[in-house]
Formats: C-alpha cells, structure tokens, sequence
C-alpha cells in the first residue's frame, strides 16, 4: 500500500528525516519514442542497403556469409614451394623456356639479380651436360654461367677430356668436341655468393628437368654438393644427408641419363690436393660413355 502524499505533506517528511518511497514516472512518450530511434539508428547502421528498417528484442540469426552477386572471390594462396607444372613448363620448347627463366619470379632471388643464367651451348641434343650450382657475381653480370676463375678451371678440365665450352663465341679446336652444354641448378644469383637455399633449388628444379628433357644429354656431370642434390633427390633416399664425397665414384641416374658427380671448381681452387680426384670422377664418366663422341 502506498501513501497519497501531496508535495506540501512529503516536504514536511523530508525536513523530519523521514524517507518516503515512491515509484519513478515512466519515461514520457516522447523520450520513449528518442530512445526508440537512437536504438533503431544504431540497428539499421549494420543493415544491408533496401532491408526494412526494424529494430526487434530477439537478437538476429546470422545467416553464413557468401559473396555479393558479381563479385569474384580471390581463390586461397598456393603453397610457394608447390610443384609449378601449373605454368606447363613441361611442354615448352628452347625459346618458351628461356623467355620463362628470363621473366622469373618465382622467389625473392629476382629482385637482386642483373642477369638470368640460363645456360650456354647447343640449342639441340648434345653429348654433355655440366650443371653447377648457382650463379656468382660474375656470371651475374655477364648472364653467362662459369666465367671467372672457377670457370677458367672447369675450361681446363674439360679441354682435358677433349671437350670445349659450346658458345657462339669460342673457336673450334682441332679434335676437341663442343657438344657440352652448361648450366646451374639455380638461374639467378644468391645475395653475395651464399648457398643456394632449399625453397629456391625447388623453384628452379623444373626449369633445370625441362633443359635435360630438350638436351637430351648422354651423360650429365654434377659439380658440387647442391647440384647432386637437387639431381639426385628422387632417385637416393635422403642424399642432402650424405657427403659429396660419398656421392663420388659411383654412377647415378637422372631421367635416365648416367650422372656422376665432383667437386665444384670454385672448391677445387681452395682444396688443390682434390683436384686429382677431379679428374677420377672425369675418367669415371669417360669411361661409362664409350659411345660419346670426343673428337669434332
């Protein structure tokens, strides 16, 4: 039960300290009508553009998200270390590859580099093939793999198997074939002549299967670690777990074609005592491909 106060009669209360309850005046229809619209305000801010304008107490079920009609969505990013056959290197021929080696960007090797080292030789079959493992300054600069002072060295050694760099430029010697194509596993230069790393040795894999495919080489010869590596991965279990110098002395496959593998000349110029077993792992791969024609 209430008590039917008047203001005089709950003045005189409050002066004798004595607190009388009474209930809060509901809020006039017109403040209940602002409070209405600042809350619909509020709602409608978040609702899609010709929806009606409503605001309810239940809160709102939340229908699965999807695309506006005519708007594409970007499908989700590629893994960067996938197989890049989307690209159909494996059906290229000599230009197509070379134009895609000289465009590429596949990894962060592009935005440092002069030149692409695709290769030097023959455009057609040939009896050798020489991979190295990277680019340095040098051949960065001239777009050419092997020409400075390790590549004098790989000259020499080839001159002694009868062999010559197979370039435009070079002057046919009497008795000694040019049928020798060279090139690197990775076609740009690592940042000051480091190792090449795993991600980009996976990157230039397909351009380096593709050039084996079109050279159609008899016999391959792999000089350092990385270049057996990346040539060897498929057909030797874990081989970036074993030496180079365990790799040596025996004859491997890639494609199908016979690979052996020595030291790298860049190494030989620091380590001359392995030079002599250079030139074992050279006699190994005469040896094992009699039929190579050595003479012009």
């Amino acid at each position: 039960m209430s008590l039917d106060l008047d203001k005089r009669q709950r003045a005189m209360l409050r002066e004798m300290g004595v607190r009388v309850w009474q209930p809060q005046p509901a809020a006039s229809e017109a403040a209940a009508t602002q409070a209405a619209n600042a809350i619909n305000t509020i709602a409608n801010a978040a609702r899609p553009q010709g929806a009606e304008a409503r605001f309810d107490s239940k809160p709102p079920v939340m229908a699965p998200q999807t695309a506006p009609a005519g708007v594409s969505v970007p499908p989700p990013l590629q893994d960067v270390s996938a197989p890049r056959d989307i690209l159909g290197i494996e059906r290229m021929d000599w230009p197509a590859l070379q134009a895609a080696v000289a465009g590429c960007t596949a990894c962060a090797l592009c935005q440092g580099r002069k030149n692409t080292v695709f290769g030097v030789g023959p455009l057609a079959p040939v009896d050798w093939l020489i991979v190295g493992e990277a680019p340095g300054e040098n051949e960065d600069l001239a777009g050419e793999p092997f020409v400075g002072q390790a590549g004098k060295l790989l000259d020499n050694m080839l001159q002694a198997m009868r062999l010559q760099r197979g370039n435009d430029n070079a002057v046919p010697k009497a008795g000694v074939s040019k049928s020798v194509f060279i090139t690197n596993v990775l076609k740009c230069r690592p940042p000051a002549n480091r190792n090449p790393e795993p991600s980009e040795v996976a990157q230039c894999a397909p351009y380096l299967k593709r050039q084996v495919e079109l050279l159609q080489p008899k016999m391959i010869l792999a000089l350092g670690k990385f270049a057996a590596h990346s040539l060897l991965q498929a057909s030797v279990p874990e081989v970036e777990k074993i030496p180079l110098g365990k790799l040596r002395g025996q004859v491997h496959r890639y494609l199908g074609v016979p690979v052996v593998v020595t030291y790298h000349p860049a190494y030989l110029l620091r380590s001359l005592p392995d030079k002599a077993k250079a030139w074992d792992d050279m006699c190994l791969a005469l040896s094992v491909a009699p039929t190579i024609v050595r003479s012009a």
